[in-house]
């Protein structure tokens, strides 16, 4: 961005959120909320307390007496902890209003944002005469956008209302009734008080389907439509939606076969909702007489179809009814309100029957143990699938009939397998094929993560050619990611798969995971392989005649695979496929990044500029064979840094008795376990990528997201070629976009928080390995990009950033104090457990990233 248009955007940011955020926090600190009608004023005291405290190397207990002792006076330590969840509710409360803020500001600052959107995207193209081009790339491109279950976006529909309710009063500067609303929030609970189920995690992103996607997918298709200047355009998948929850399984023994069916009829009658208030809104207008019977009657079917849940009203019968009264409107009434009706129509051939495709995902382990259950019963093997040799084993899958039947059957998973895989026919009966076709399979390996579903479904009913499901593998270990190639190539090898791929238009999806690709491998090792792994697929898939699709697991934080989405998008290389963008967006990330219209249309639109552009025009991403080899030995140089610390034996313990990681599963924030299996143990394969990384983000170190850069760099300053790497970071935008959310990823780090640990008897060594690595880290990323501060060339991000750590500063002293409280085995552990899990709240949502 121009040093110009980036100061004229921190001068907008300033105005339109630092300022305005200022003014109403002071009126939302005021509010007395309970008895303690001075906690609010003196949250901005603790604050400074906090934050001065830290700086000078207090630790969080002795910064809390003092505050406590000197300032709000209040002796008894039972008060104390009182006022410390005061303290939490306020917090949370002023993050709620800060997001509501920088929601509000977003058109504003995009004025002078340097992203491209699809409009001058298309003036670009009329330059570069590349409209034939542009054209047939535009009829065929997708981006595929899944909101999946994951337990980091927690609050409730009522709080959304509010937030909704805040965003509209702050852009008209209703005072009065923003001091109403701030009161309803400070009464109104945002934390559930009971973990929510499954379908009730899934109703509340449902909500947001309903009241933000369902109008900005179809604005932006009518937009994409106007600036295409092509009155035929008809690509209705150019935005697709995806939906995990209630058919992501993998890890959740909460969602079963029953909820899998519920969450599919919810997304079909939430569309009908959707589609009838659009027809009411349409009949106010369309008052003539020659169309009251076919309005009445599709308004009187849709009406069926939104409350009944065996009334189903087909795509194909609300197409047509909308198609013959658009013919009577042109023919008889002058085409007036066209363009409504054809708005509609158009998200008619959007959505469909189904609003969201519903995915179903498990991991590989529960197929193995569901596949050797039943050749067991069948008397096939005595114990284990390995008795079978694979080429019988495969003979079994591809071409042997089993009946199977869930009542033959007592295991929970093996059941509930069977169940849902029979079911699926009649979802797609309901929703239509696109309502629910992909079953993804966590922790693949091999083929026979692909070759058990594949036997499933047949055994459980479905006919071998009849198969209208993709079955998506899941590389999300480096050993996964290594075996990959082989693994597809076998796959096209045999012939009933590769037919089965012929009714699939030689399309394959393959997943590809950078949670657990980090947790296990580390930052640049992890995003490296999930490259040249896409580069491998690319070709493999293309030497078979198949289309590739990646479709990449990404979560909120760098460290998960998150950071700024469409930087990546456009960096990758021409040697992968990409006929198609498809990504998870999870917890805060949905409301975050995607929560209003405007957000939504925006960063969609970067998608699909920076899927499109990227070998449009403008030189193609090449990366040479030198600068690969360089990105080679850093990665590997950070990996063997990363992989000592994660064996170091205080590496488990320091998380499970010095971080929140155990408190994750005790907050009412998702259905899901903390951890797969159920062993006492924890292990670092068991351990979910969420509270792995979310656990380094509560203790403000990050680690996943830059451990191992540091010794990496300095290796090569040391042996002085640090103008290579330099280089690299100027010349690769890959190498740049990593390096770019590994910054993110320190600028959100405070080691002054846990400084305190430095002289902790068990962990004071380890805590020192980490602060090493931070500070050699941060000292050789600023070298390479030339930069004197983190985030340099984002000062909108890091003024962001730096106003949100600031909000959450006492949240985290609090929070630190009451882990050092409970390894004192204080008379009041319970409640300090307590803290420690009504803390992770406001930070997580305050992070916007961090899960």
């Amino acid at each position: 961005m121009s040093n110009t248009n980036q100061s004229e955007r921190l001068e907008e940011f300033k105005k339109s959120v630092t300022n305005i955020f200022k003014i109403y926090n002071s009126l939302f600190l005021s509010i007395p909320y309970t008895d303690l009608e001075n906690v609010g004023m003196l949250v901005p005291l603790l604050f400074d307390q906090c934050d001065k405290g830290l700086k000078a190397g207090k630790d969080p207990q002795e910064i809390l007496e003092n505050f406590f002792m000197g300032f709000a006076e209040i002796p008894d330590e039972r008060a104390q902890i009182d006022f410390m969840f005061r303290i939490i509710q306020y917090v949370e409360r002023q993050v709620v209003l800060y997001d509501s803020v920088e929601d509000v500001a977003f058109p504003k600052l995009q004025k002078y944002s340097e992203s491209l959107p699809i409009k001058d995207y298309f003036e670009l193209v009329d330059e570069h005469k590349n409209w034939d081009k542009i054209a047939k790339k535009l009829a065929t491109f997708s981006a595929r956008i899944v909101l999946t279950a994951h337990p980091t976006q927690f609050y409730t529909p009522a709080v959304l209302d509010i937030i909704n309710e805040l965003r509209s009063l702050i852009d008209e500067n209703r005072i009065d009734d923003i001091d109403m609303t701030l009161q309803q929030l400070g009464l109104t609970s945002l934390v559930n008080s009971k973990k929510p189920t499954p379908l009730e995690e899934a109703k509340n992103i449902i909500h947001i389907l309903r009241y933000t996607y369902y109008d900005a997918v179809g604005s932006l298709f009518k937009y994409v439509k106007h600036n295409i200047r092509d009155a035929d355009f008809n690509n209705y998948d150019i935005i697709k939606l995806g939906f995990w929850p209630g058919g992501d399984r993998d890890g959740n023994p909460y969602v079963t076969a029953e909820t899998t069916n519920q969450v599919a009829d919810e997304l079909r009658l939430t569309l009908m909702k959707c589609y009838y208030n659009d027809l009411k809104q349409l009949r106010k207008k369309l008052t003539f007489k020659g169309l009251q019977q076919p309005l009445n009657l599709l308004s009187g079917k849709l009406y069926r179809a939104m409350f009944q849940e065996n009334f189903v009203l087909g795509y194909d019968e609300i197409v047509e009814r909308l198609s013959e009264i658009r013919e009577l409107l042109v023919n008889d009434y002058h085409s007036l309100y066209l363009h409504e009706l054809d708005d509609l129509i158009d998200r008619v051939h959007i959505f469909k029957t189904h609003f969201a495709t519903l995915d179903i995902r498990q991991d590989h382990r529960k197929h193995k143990a569901v596949i050797e259950a039943i050749l067991k019963k069948e008397g096939i093997v005595k114990e284990s699938v390995d008795e079978l040799k694979e080429g019988e084993l495969v003979k079994w899958l591809l071409q042997k009939d089993l009946k199977v039947r869930a009542g033959d059957f007592s295991d929970d998973i093996v059941k509930d397998t069977i169940e849902n895989i029979s079911q699926l026919k009649e979802i797609q009966s309901k929703n239509g094929e696109a309502g629910c076709n992909r079953y993804i399979i966590s922790n693949s390996e091999d083929i026979f993560s692909v070759l058990f579903v594949f036997g499933l479904f047949r055994w459980c009913g479905w006919k071998t050619e009849e198969i209208t499901f993709d079955i998506v593998p899941l590389f999300e270990t480096m050993k996964g990611m290594d075996a990959s190639e082989s693994v597809m190539q076998t796959l096209f090898d045999l012939p009933i798969y590769r037919k089965h791929l012929e009714q699939r238009n030689d399309v394959h999806t393959i997943m590809l995971g950078f949670s657990d690709g980090t947790k296990d491998g580390g930052y640049l090792k992890a995003n490296w392989s999930i490259l040249k792994t896409k580069e491998t697929l690319s070709k493999v898939c293309k030497k078979n005649g198949i289309n590739a699709v990646f479709f990449d697991g990404r979560g909120g934080p760098p460290a998960r695979g998150g950071g700024k989405t469409h930087r990546f998008y456009a960096a990758q290389t021409k040697d992968v496929a990409n006929h198609e963008i498809q990504l998870t967006i999870q917890g805060q990330t949905i409301t975050s990044t995607y929560g209003t219209k405007e957000q939504f249309m925006h960063n969609a639109e970067q998608l699909l500029t920076a899927g499109l552009s990227n070998n449009l025009f403008g030189k193609e991403h090449v990366i040479s064979a030198a600068q690969q080899k360089l990105i080679e030995e850093l990665s590997e140089l950070s990996f063997e840094k990363y992989e000592a610390l994660k064996q170091h034996e205080k590496f488990i313990p320091y998380l499970e008795q010095r971080s929140t990681l155990k408190y994750y599963t005790k907050a009412n924030i998702g259905s899901r376990p903390g951890k797969r299996g159920n062993t006492n143990q924890l292990t670092l394969s068991d351990l979910r990528a969420i509270s792995f990384v979310g656990s380094w983000s509560q203790l403000k170190q990050n680690v996943p997201g830059y451990f191992g850069l540091g010794t990496a760099i300095k290796k090569f300053k040391d042996e002085d070629k640090m103008n290579e790497v330099k280089k690299l970071y100027r010349e690769v935008p890959f190498f740049r976009a990593l390096m770019s959310n590994s910054m993110m990823s320190l600028a959100k780090t405070n080691f002054d928080l846990t400084s305190y640990m430095e002289d902790d008897a068990v962990f004071g060594e380890f805590w020192t390995i980490l602060k090493d690595e931070y500070e050699l880290s941060k000292n050789m990323l600023l070298q390479i990009s030339g930069h004197k501060v983190l985030m340099e060339d984002e000062e909108v991000s890091r003024e962001s950033v730096k106003i949100r750590e600031k909000i959450v500063l006492p949240l985290l002293v609090i929070q630190q104090n009451a882990l050092y409280h409970i390894t004192q085995n204080s008379e009041y552990r319970e409640l300090y457990e307590k803290i420690v899990t009504r803390s992770l709240y406001g930070n997580i949502n305050a992070s916007r990233n961090s899960a």
